[in-house]
């Protein structure tokens, strides 16, 4: 070593790397990760564990003529800052290449070397030492084993280390090399670059070695190894311990119990639905319980206090720990009762009072075992290779299997924002709601109504003391298993849930989470933006039309229409050609990458979605809802289709009991279904865009065309010259009956006697419904004015107004559910499970087999005295499609007549999806989950009666459709998102930000038309 480290920039060149970070404290007391814990049965002391093994080549051999029995062992945590300390010439550098690899050692010699080319110029070593602190914290960072190899013999330069190792959470180790001056001095002076070195400069290294060998652990070193002469360097091996917190080598699986609290009884219980069998004394007492299968339980701390029986629950608890057959970790209240075991000065408050008492009835040894126990349980445990962390408050990613003051204090206590609520409590800073995690943490801590994941996190803390539950977690199944209350023993100060929505997951809905700009976080599209002003808007359609929104899991996105086609009619006599074609959409999936998609029926009537529950006993506990309501049905702006909830009600009957028929409640492990579909007709939902829309162009050409035609005819009979005028007249007439002829297909009357009406049963084929003649349709249909599911039709980017659809059902009889017809064509998520990425065949199966039941339903439900009604027409209609082959010529052109014979049929068109759901393109891009290609006459709608003209035509091709499949696939992110975390069971905040991301994003402009 150079004269630069005989002071560690004595010189006044010390750097500083920000400020000290504390070691963490509560209370004044300073946390220390200390104590001794049972694991399997072997007790770990000194707050690490053996790893076993030596580092270093040949460490375990004989070394200088050492016997390898004499070999003094050094241990070292696996995650540590480890700190040479000696003189110039003490042989450190020797040493480090002995016992660590080389890329763990950073040496002041060497980064004064890349700072100036050369090892021994003092004036870089302001600099040499500032590379040398910068990378050893990006190793420690890193989790990396560091090793510092310079003199640090001066307090100022080790505090600099002390403080690195503070600041990422890692034990600082100090390995002294007290060697004799003489040696010191001989060795540097048989190498060539050290040959001048002054004497005076070892002698002074020496003398501040003495000075601090007396202080290195009141400087902060956890471990302090002294190794004095010669042969006891050279005697020495290195052996890295495994941190105590390290428990990576155990796998489970485990059970892992939340916040107990002095209920005893209730963890007994739970812990026989657990399957573990209890072992009692011989007084009774439980003393032990032993899982057949050989699970260990992982408890989270916060056994005691508030409850009846704290004594009774650590002794239950630490005859499992003792016994291997468990694991814990400390809580606040431990950690407080640990200090009144010790003498401290504590406030009984917060239950600790009772716990007190209880122990005061206790035996003298006990209390001792008690403390004894809370010792040395450890902050938090790193399990199962890593995936797992186990801690009391939670804990962020940067501090997993880290060791330190402040991580202890985080994981007992969390963190607050410094804000008080309305109760007087702390509030929590919501550490979870940024976890990014690979590892799942679980805790507890802070009591809510019902466990649920967020962010690869669970609170399991359910509040039993005060009345709610106790709660397991079987881990790697990621189980939930509870048990209720037997009664209220302490009454909280906080209440566990509220009626807010979002309140049973102890976290209600906050205008915070949707208004202003708004960042959201996808798993399928990384970070997707929505701006204030669309926030804005979603927030007024939210708060004033859309159902409760526990019960809005899901918004369908916006659909894009295939790309626009040159392609003409080919049919003699028939004007222009084609807007949209299914040779586009065939072509660019083929450019895409799919060579398989599926053609679905396009049914013309309004998105909606169907939440469906086993029962209301369903819809309650995973929903929250009250009493009376099973389900929902509501638009794809998140408005119910219909005011009276009755009607709804009669809607998922049925469909539920198709659901039972068919068996996928029990096939699919739910209780509940989520459901994409379309509700029929478009008259029962649009009847005020068809009024003042459609309906009008129709009466108005109706009332013109035949006066028109007659006069024009007529001055023809006359020899006038009107033949040009007269022709493109009739044009423009049989243009508009065609208009009408198209909106008339998508109207049938609903109600009683409707499944008699004229064609309402080709309509439930699905091949286009009969027409009810124009003003008849709209009577019947009723006078809702709210067209809220048809994108296409809308005429604006605005969001549709509400209206008054329970009085439409109320005349048009929809009690009875006739002429009403719902085409589901996916099953969006079950419990436990989003199963968007099931391939569209694969879903279309299962529909089939609950549309297929639904003849045994009505046969059932009508009864003896049902007559004929089994044979009208039913609820569900089913989705007729082709799957196609994009690169196989043939398959193409079956898929294109199929399209013309469905279209010419009347039908609406059909919608192209990859046969594979969730696909990507070789760059990593979602490709779009469907296109649609919509029928030439149904377009006439969109587009006005005379778009097929060519000159119409041609301006209508020049389409921007970049926009439109942007949203298109930002929705669908979203919506993904949103049945991710509706399946993974997070809170309704989480849920519903991916929802409102939806309808947010709805009111972008964009072409109505597209």
């Amino acid at each position: 070593m150079t004269d630069v480290d005989r002071s560690e920039q004595a010189d006044g060149t010390q750097r500083a790397h920000g400020p000290q970070q504390g070691s963490g404290t509560h209370e004044g007391g300073t946390q220390q990760e200390v104590g001794t814990q049972q694991v399997g049965g072997t007790q770990q002391e000194g707050g690490t564990q053996q790893e076993g093994g030596a580092r270093g080549d040949g460490a375990q051999q004989e070394r200088g003529g050492v016997p390898a029995a004499a070999l003094r062992t050094l241990p070292v945590p696996d995650l540590s800052l480890v700190v040479l300390v000696g003189a110039t010439g003490s042989g450190k550098s020797t040493f480090a290449a002995r016992h660590f690899k080389p890329t763990e050692v950073l040496s002041s010699d060497f980064c004064r070397g890349l700072v100036s080319d050369d090892e021994n110029d003092q004036s870089a070593s302001g600099d040499a030492f500032d590379v040398l602190h910068f990378i050893a914290g990006k190793r420690l960072a890193a989790g990396r084993l560091t090793v510092v190899d310079a003199t640090n013999v001066q307090s100022e330069a080790r505090a600099q280390l002390v403080r690195l190792a503070r600041e990422h959470d890692v034990l600082p180790v100090a390995i002294v090399l007290d060697v004799p001056e003489r040696v010191c001095a001989e060795r540097n002076a048989a190498r060539a670059d050290r040959a001048g070195l002054p004497r005076r400069v070892i002698q002074r290294h020496q003398r501040e070695l003495r000075r601090s060998l007396r202080h290195l652990e009141r400087e902060g070193f956890r471990k302090v190894h002294v190794l004095r002469g010669q042969e006891e360097v050279a005697a020495a091996r290195v052996v890295t311990e495994r941190r105590f917190n390290d428990l990576r080598h155990l796998t489970g699986p485990f059970d892992i119990i939340g916040d107990i609290h002095g209920c005893r009884s209730e963890l007994e219980t739970l812990l026989g639905r657990l399957g573990y069998g209890l072992v009692r004394d011989a007084l009774g007492r439980s003393v032990d319980a032993v899982h057949p299968e050989g699970r260990t339980a992982v408890f989270v701390g916060d056994l005691v206090d508030r409850g009846p029986d704290s004594p009774g629950v650590l002794r239950l608890v630490m005859g499992m720990v003792g016994a291997g057959h468990a694991l814990c970790v400390p809580g606040n209240h431990e950690n407080k009762l640990g200090r009144y075991l010790k003498g401290r000065k504590v406030q009984a408050t917060h239950g600790l009072a009772e716990t007190i008492e209880q122990l005061d009835k206790e035996d003298e040894a006990f209390r001792a075992e008690v403390g004894a126990f809370i010792q040395g349980l450890v902050s938090h445990y790193v399990l199962d290779g890593g995936g797992l962390v186990v801690c009391h408050a939670g804990l962020p990613e940067k501090y997993h299997g880290r060791t330190s003051g402040r991580v202890r204090s985080f994981a007992l206590y969390g963190d607050t924002t410094g804000e008080t609520d309305e109760f007087g409590l702390p509030v929590r800073y919501p550490w979870a709601e940024d976890y990014r995690g690979r590892a799942a943490v679980v805790y507890g801590h802070t009591p809510t109504p019902r466990a649920g994941w967020l962010n690869n996190t669970i609170c399991l803390d359910t509040g039993c003391v005060f009345g709610g539950a106790m709660t397991a977690l079987r881990w790697p199944e990621r189980e939930l298993v509870d048990v209720p209350a037997e009664r209220v023993w302490y009454e909280p100060t906080k209440p566990l849930a509220t009626e807010a929505p979002g309140g049973a997951d102890g976290r209600p809905l906050d205008l915070n989470d949707v208004a202003g700009r708004r960042i959201v976080e996808t798993r399928h599209m990384g970070r997707l933006a929505v701006r204030e002003e669309n926030a804005a808007a979603a927030l007024e359609v939210m708060s004033r039309f859309a159902i409760d929104p526990r019960l809005l899991p899901y918004l369908p996105p916006t659909m894009a229409p295939c790309a626009t086609s040159t392609e003409e009619v080919g049919v003699e006599g028939a004007e222009g050609g084609y807007l949209e074609h299914p040779a586009e959409a065939f072509a660019g999936y083929r450019a895409d990458g799919v060579r398989e998609v599926v053609c679905e029926e396009k049914h013309m009537g309004s998105r909606a979605v169907v939440l469906v529950c086993r029962d209301e006993t369903a819809a309650a506990e995973r929903f929250g809802v009250p009493k009376g309501v099973s389900g929902a049905l509501y638009t794809r702006t998140g408005r119910p289709f219909f005011d009276d909830p009755e009607t709804t009600e009669r809607i998922l009957r049925r469909v539920r009991a198709c659901v039972e028929e068919a068996g996928l409640w029990a096939e699919l492990e739910t209780d509940w279904l989520l459901l994409d579909a379309e509700l029929m007709p478009w008259s029962l939902k649009a009847t005020g865009l068809l009024r003042k829309q459609y309906a009008a162009v129709g009466a108005a050409s109706g009332a013109a065309f035949p006066g028109v035609l007659g006069a024009l005819e007529a001055a023809a009979a006359r020899g006038v010259e009107v033949a040009p005028l007269l022709g493109r007249q009739r044009d423009r007439a049989a243009d508009a009956a065609a208009f009408t002829a198209a909106y008339r297909r998508y109207c049938w009357r609903v109600g009683p006697g409707a499944a008699d009406a004229s064609g309402a049963g080709q309509a439930a084929d699905g091949a286009g419904p009969g027409a009810v003649n124009g003003a008849d349709a709209l009577a019947h249909s009723g006078g809702a004015g709210i067209p809220g599911g048809s994108e296409e039709v809308l005429g604006s980017a605005g969001i549709p107004d509400g209206g008054a659809a329970s009085d439409a059902a109320a005349r048009a009889g929809l009690g009875e559910l006739d002429g009403v017809r719902l085409a589901p064509f996916q099953i969006l998520a079950v419990q436990g499970r989003s199963l968007a990425g099931l391939p569209h065949t694969e879903q279309l199966a299962l529909i089939d087999r609950v549309i297929a039941a639904e003849g045994a339903v009505a046969s059932r439900d009508a009864g003896p005295a049902g007559g004929g009604a089994v044979d009208r027409p039913g609820l569900l209609a089913t989705t007729r499609r082709i799957v196609v082959d994009t690169e196989d010529e043939a398959s193409v052109a079956a898929g294109i007549r199929w399209w013309l014979e469905l279209t010419g049929a009347g039908g609406e068109g059909m919608v192209v999806k990859p046969l594979q759901a969730l696909v990507r393109r070789g760059d990593g891009r979602l490709v779009q989950p469907g296109v649609k290609c919509r029928g030439r006459e149904y377009l006439r709608i969109i587009y006005g009666p005379e778009y097929t003209r060519p000159e119409n035509l041609r301006r209508l091709r020049v389409r921007h459709l970049g926009h439109k499949r942007s949203l298109a696939l930002r929705e669908y992110a979203l919506g993904l998102e949103a049945l991710d975390r509706l399946a993974e069971g997070e809170p309704l905040w989480r849920v519903h930000e991916a929802v409102f991301g939806v309808l947010a994003l709805e009111s972008e402009p964009v072409d109505p038309r597209l």
